[in-house]
């Protein structure tokens, strides 16, 4: 678990082929001046939803890296209520893979969408 992990309290719920499911039940210092939750805290939780999912493909990713990060908020996601990021591979080439994720708050309700292109370094098989 990396130090950012470890402060926005984001911890795995599932792992699967190409699969990572992550919560994270935003706290009162991550809100925006509207009283809901930042969208960056939102951003990180899907970037780290997405970048997990990479490392469960085979062969295995040694490192990634994202450079490009498409977010879309679909609804405003509240302070204290667990957020479930679902990232998933959609293509895993050798030097580049392509992730999407779903953010949903309680009762499946859609808080946003994601994709990104992630550099990554494979494990030698």
């Amino acid at each position: 678990m990396s130090a950012a992990w470890a402060w926005l309290g984001i911890t795995e719920a599932e792992l699967g082929e190409g699969l990572a499911i992550l919560e994270m039940t935003p706290t009162p210092d991550m809100a925006n001046h509207a009283g809901f939750v930042h969208g960056g805290m939102i951003s990180a939780l899907a970037d780290s939803a997405m970048g997990r999912s990479l490392r469960t493909v085979t062969p295995g990713v040694a490192r990634a890296m994202s450079f490009d990060l498409k977010l879309s908020f679909i609804t405003p996601a509240r302070v204290g209520e667990k957020l479930l990021a679902t990232g998933r591979v959609v293509h895993a080439g050798r030097r580049t893979m392509v992730a999407e994720c779903r953010i949903e708050a309680p009762g499946g309700r859609l808080v946003a969408t994601a994709s990104g292109t992630f550099a990554v370094t494979r494990e030698k098989e």
